[in-house]
């Protein structure tokens, strides 16, 4: 057997391993991935990868070694949800690094973040002045998150006794010129009610729409294909 074909074999089987693991290792965002979550993430690919090309290592005992590694990491993210030390040793925790306005020097040396970085993270989140923050912390996961002072915080509808009216998830009634009629059928609506709201624009071809969505307020979002114009078409007249 050629050098070629074993190669193609290899790396059939090492991506559908792969595959499989990562799918009894569950879902995380990778913004959420801590430090330790990468570190095995990377030992993990870089294993499939050696199954892959590395024709003198044996399969059996490569592959071995890949299930040991995601084994031990799904056993160890079940402790950790179920165990709180175990999630701490492993995740880490949160660490303030701003309270009341001031810099908390001694947390940022502890986990080895210069103040130019603490003041870039700020930025990119709106804050320019830290007298505007009332707490500001490292997440396990590397990401900040922020509480400004109540004086710094935006007014929100509930700060002013307003009551908003529902804003629900609009639905996707035309996709790539294909009338969706489950998504129409869900609404008990028809096919002919959407081509009416449509020659509302002289739009007379459904295959001319990217895009059409009915949001909760009664207004029907549509795009044309191409360059062409996009319209807001109010439904409930």
């Amino acid at each position: 057997m050629s050098i070629m074909l074993v190669v193609v074999i290899r790396s059939v089987i090492s991506f559908f391993a792969l595959l499989l693991l990562v799918r009894l290792m569950g879902k995380q965002q990778v913004a959420q991935l801590t430090f330790f979550d990468y570190v095995v993430g990377i030992t993990i690919g870089s294993i499939a990868s050696t199954i892959s090309v590395q024709v003198n290592e044996n399969l059996l005992s490569t592959l071995v070694g890949l299930v040991t590694w995601a084994v031990l990491a799904i056993l160890l993210a079940i402790l950790s949800m179920h165990n709180v030390r175990v999630r701490k040793m492993v995740d880490g925790e949160a660490t303030i690094v701003v309270a009341n306005g001031k810099v908390m020097e001694d947390n940022l040396k502890k986990i080895r973040i210069p103040i130019d970085q603490l003041l870039a993270e700020l930025r990119t989140q709106g804050v320019f002045n830290i007298s505007d923050v009332e707490f500001a912390m490292f997440e396990p996961g590397g990401k900040m998150s922020i509480q400004k002072k109540s004086q710094k915080q935006t007014l929100t509808p509930s700060d002013l006794n307003i009551q908003p009216q529902y804003d629900g998830l609009p639905t996707n009634l035309i996709l790539d010129g294909v009338v969706l009629q489950d998504a129409l059928y869900s609404l008990n609506l028809t096919k002919a009610w959407l081509q009416h709201q449509l020659s509302k624009q002289n739009i007379q071809d459904t295959t001319e729409v990217s895009l059409a969505q009915l949001d909760t307020k009664g207004n029907l979002y549509v795009d044309l294909k191409g360059d062409k114009q996009w319209y807001i078409i109010p439904v409930r007249e």
